[in-house]
């Protein structure tokens, strides 16, 4: 007779192996080449989410945003069922002498990892609610060094809940003759908040294409802005946060009555 422990084990092994099994290893991009899986995240634990891979902002962090970044609070960022969630709060919230009237979670891999070129896409589902801006997007690994905008921004995807029919993609950097530059587009989708959808950027030496879903609806090529320091060639590390509020995402106000709202993603992957 096979031991309960014994039984548990090999039913844990199998289904890590089913799982594993079902993450493509290798794509094609949309202009032919074949890329290779070089990291992933699939969200299969419990609570916080892999310290090896993520790490988090914290506190008041840009852009006159309303919510408090908390730090591994529970509350605001945990994985559950196969899937990272990012929840927001309505809450009354102190910590060191700071107080906020919102708490939500921002994850990077900042300090973890950093790709230059190779496709980054991700498996989410948007939070729903006037107030509410969720981004999926990179910065240069510099950034501590040099600031931003000289290191890069790379927006795969962001989304204000005033305007719920819009994802938005927008690449910045610093001008070559003013202190910021930034080319983007939008592409109008219903229902973004109801279901799952892939958001993705194939990125290689001399263009950006962003996607949802396979449908390509922007490229960035090299030469569409004047920039200097060029940091497209450099590492880029990845952030997922819901902002609440600031200068885009309260442009109508927040509105109360929608929380908690949830950010999800059911996959991170990279392919090189």
């Amino acid at each position: 007779m096979i031991c309960q422990r014994c039984l548990f084990f090999v039913c844990a092994t199998l289904l890590a192996m089913t799982v594993a099994a079902e993450v493509p290893q290798t794509v094609k991009t949309a202009d032919g080449r074949t890329l290779k899986l070089v990291w992933n995240d699939e969200f299969e634990g419990v609570g916080l989410p892999d310290a090896q891979k993520w790490t988090y902002e914290h506190g008041f962090v840009r852009n006159r945003e309303a919510q408090f970044y908390t730090r591994e609070r529970e509350k605001n960022v945990y994985q559950k069922d196969g899937r990272l969630i990012i929840e927001s709060f309505r809450e009354d919230y102190e910590e060191n002498g700071q107080t906020a009237k919102y708490t939500s979670g921002s994850v990077t891999t900042e300090g973890k990892a950093g790709w230059t070129y190779g496709r980054i896409e991700v498996c989410a589902k948007l939070p729903k609610g006037r107030g509410t801006w969720p981004a999926i997007w990179m910065l240069g690994t510099n950034i501590r060094e040099i600031g931003w905008p000289k290191c890069g921004e790379i927006d795969i995807m962001e989304y204000v809940g005033s305007n719920p029919t819009q994802i938005h993609a927008t690449v910045h950097a610093a001008g070559k003759e003013k202190r910021h530059t930034s080319k983007g587009s939008h592409i109008r989708l219903e229902g973004v908040e109801d279901r799952w959808a892939v958001y993705a950027v194939e990125w290689s030496k001399d263009k950006m294409d962003f996607f949802v879903d396979d449908h390509l609806y922007f490229t960035f090529r090299k030469g569409d802005r004047e920039i200097e320091p060029w940091p497209f060639d450099l590492p880029h590390y990845l952030i997922l946060n819901t902002a609440i509020g600031g200068a885009w995402g309260g442009g109508k106000g927040i509105d109360d009555s929608i929380f908690p709202v949830r950010f999800e993603i059911d996959y991170v992957r990279v392919y090189q």
